[in-house]
């Protein structure tokens, strides 16, 4: 597959001067991509020093501090920044790991070998990146993780002079646990319920200073402009009934362990809960295998959207199950590439420099 898309970008035309369609930047990206037979437990990790240079002229910038709360660790993002070639400020796309609300990092992602890499090969189509970290469940349980993100999100908006990000072009897109708080974060503009704790927020360069409206960290909006979510939890409700409250990651992340989740907590830590109209548009995607998260969550959360007049475009992968991991090594790799294709060519056309302003 690999070689088949690089041969279009190769071909300029066909005989009689027929123009070849030339690949999308998600065809591209995904033809690029190293992907493993199986979830990556540790991948390669490109982000080991202060910078790191990328293809592309892209520049990464690992363990950018984005809030300090007491008793806590720092929260940090990896950041990839595109080649000053690309003038203006540049679309911000926010990507939030999974790991069960208590494991994971910002450098995992699935079987992609290498996720820092493929975060960066997105920079370099003009895009500033962020890889967001956030407290697990056994650290704060919700909605600690969501004010995390939210708060990033700021601290992104209130340095986007420093960065050239542009606020009014944001996407936020996640996977598994990281798929459930890209979809509240990216649902829950202006909800009073998630709102970031009092905190210090450095500035770009990691220098410390209490969140002001000064600093811009606590008037910058959290609003996205599209969502997408690889195989979430969209209802706590309806998954935790149909485990018999047996889920135990769930639990923890609600703060319910061994008792039954109070229903107003259930409700307020659901995406499905702040559907409106006004939401921006949303790409779910799911494998029809999906042992881990049941694909009711995906069918359920198509349907409300869509009843909720909300913009939603969704794809359940065949012969797949959580991570797009498949029988083979060869199944996954291509739902992978597929996955990453969708998702990618879906940002560009709700935020990319094509879309009218």
């Amino acid at each position: 597959m690999m070689q088949s898309l690089w041969s279009l970008a190769l071909l300029a035309a066909l005989p009689g001067g027929t123009a070849l369609a030339q690949p999308s930047i998600g065809e591209q990206i995904a033809a690029a991509a190293d992907i493993g037979a199986s979830v990556q437990a540790v991948g390669a990790d490109s982000l080991t020093s202060i910078t790191a240079s990328y293809p592309g002229g892209v520049t990464g910038l690992p363990d950018q501090s984005y809030q300090t709360l007491p008793g806590y660790r720092p929260m940090k993002l990896d950041l990839f920044l595109p080649p000053q070639s690309f003038a203006g400020p540049r679309p911000l796309v926010v990507y939030v790991h999974g790991g069960g609300w208590m494991a994971g990092g910002p450098r995992r992602s699935a079987a992609y070998t290498d996720w820092p890499r493929v975060l960066a090969s997105l920079a370099a189509k003009g895009y500033v990146v962020a890889s967001v970290g956030y407290r697990f469940a056994r650290e704060a349980p919700f909605p600690a993780a969501a004010q995390d993100v939210k708060a990033a999100l700021r601290w992104l908006r209130a340095n986007a002079g420093t960065y050239r990000i542009d606020p009014a072009r944001g996407a936020i897109w996640g996977q598994s646990a990281g798929g459930h708080l890209a979809s509240l974060v990216g649902l829950s503009c202006g909800a009073a319920a998630l709102e970031p704790e009092g905190r210090i927020v450095p500035r770009a360069g990691n220098v410390e200073t209490t969140a002001s409206t000064v600093e811009g960290a606590d008037t910058a909006s959290d609003c996205v402009q599209a969502v997408v979510s690889w195989f979430g939890i969209y209802d706590f409700q309806t998954l935790l009934a149909a485990r018999g409250n047996a889920d135990s990651a769930a639990q923890a992340f609600l703060a319910c362990d061994g008792k039954d989740c109070a229903p107003d907590r259930v409700k307020a830590a659901s995406p499905v809960s702040y559907i409106d109209r006004k939401d921006p548009p949303v790409l779910l995607m799911h494998g029809d295998r999906d042992e881990t998260v049941p694909l009711s969550q995906h069918r359920e959360m198509t349907a409300a959207l869509k009843a909720g007049g909300v913009s939603v475009r969704e794809k359940i992968l065949p012969g797949v199950g959580h991570s797009w991991v498949g029988a083979t090594a060869e199944a996954t790799q291509a739902a992978s590439r597929e996955a990453l294709r969708e998702t990618i060519d879906f940002i560009e056309a709700r935020i990319g420099d094509g879309v009218a302003r």
